[in-house]
């Protein structure tokens, strides 16, 4: 497949070099530093101990994805708007988009603003750029795509290029699954500037992930939202399986960057004010995390 990857951080970085080593045609849309690295060395894959150069094309401008046939929409949830505004002139018709973002609702508002249908998918993966142009992966890897015939296909041809892909009948509650981690790790990791092995083996660290865990579970209910498996397995399983991982709202307060926390602890604090569901640790959270960036 020709593939593009709107937003080429450690997301779309793992997910097109994998993608590479299969034998897909990848463009990645990235900033000029990592274009220009991966233009002189190749995509630096760095797994398992290993580095793999992998061959992919490179650009800073989205006209790029003109000929793709798939867009991994990997952009922070803050860019979504301004990321769609700069994709859409050079969209193919028949183009596939799938969201691989943080949060609940950035495939619909992606949908809105473009005027077409934009998949979800739910994205547990433990990366981070180790450098211009490399990517370093730290464990798992895995996506949960909706049940549709395109995204069947999609699965076979990513489990053929190392990417475990499920199919869901209800991915909107798989993602209020990835959510509730993300608001039980994300700003806890940033805030103690620890990764999740350690972080968990605080004093207190796990009761405030249990406190932040039944807030989101209040709320979720509250919006009739099925979240399927057993959430609590899954959040010990955050640290277990990615015990060196610093949360990507860590690794942007460490860049300067502004994080996505309004798209995390912040939007389960905002519906949970829409519907009277007291949040106060999610409010906490959001609101250090907040304070961190204007200190920045």
């Amino acid at each position: 497949m020709d593939i593009s990857v709107m937003g080429a951080g450690a997301v779309g970085c793992y997910y097109g070099a994998m993608l590479a080593q299969a034998g897909h045609e990848v463009t990645l849309i990235a900033r000029p530093h990592h274009t220009q690295a991966i233009e002189r060395q190749g995509l630096i894959l760095e797994r398992h101990g290993k580095l793999a150069h992998c061959r992919v094309r490179t650009s800073a401008d989205p006209a790029a994805i003109a000929d793709s046939s798939l867009i991994l929409f990997c952009v922070k949830s803050n860019d979504t708007q301004s990321a769609g505004s700069e994709m859409a002139p050079h969209l193919r018709p028949d183009a596939q988009i799938l969201s691989l973002q943080n949060g609940v609702d950035n495939a619909m508002r992606l949908a809105e603003q473009l005027g077409r249908n934009i998949e979800p998918a739910v994205v547990y993966v433990a990366a981070e750029m180790a450098g211009a142009g490399h990517v370093r992966h730290h464990g798992r890897g895995e996506l949960v795509l909706e049940r549709s015939p395109g995204n069947m296909l999609l699965a076979e041809i990513f489990g053929a290029a190392g990417i475990p892909t499920a199919i869901s009948d209800n991915v909107i509650g798989a993602l209020w699954a990835k959510l509730v981690m993300n608001c039980a790790y994300n700003a806890l990791s940033a805030i103690a500037r620890q990764p999740y092995g350690k972080l968990v083996e605080a004093t207190g660290a796990n009761e405030v992930i249990q406190d932040v865990v039944e807030e989101c579970l209040v709320v979720a209910a509250r919006l009739n939202i099925a979240i399927p498996g057993d959430i609590w397995a899954g959040v010990r399983q955050i640290a277990e399986t990615m015990p060196r991982q610093f949360s990507s709202t860590s690794q942007d307060l460490t860049r300067g960057k502004a994080t996505e926390i309004d798209y995390l602890n912040g939007y389960v604090l905002r519906r949970g004010i829409e519907m009277g569901v007291p949040t106060p640790a999610n409010r906490v959270l959001h609101t250090l995390v907040k304070l961190l960036e204007n200190s920045t």
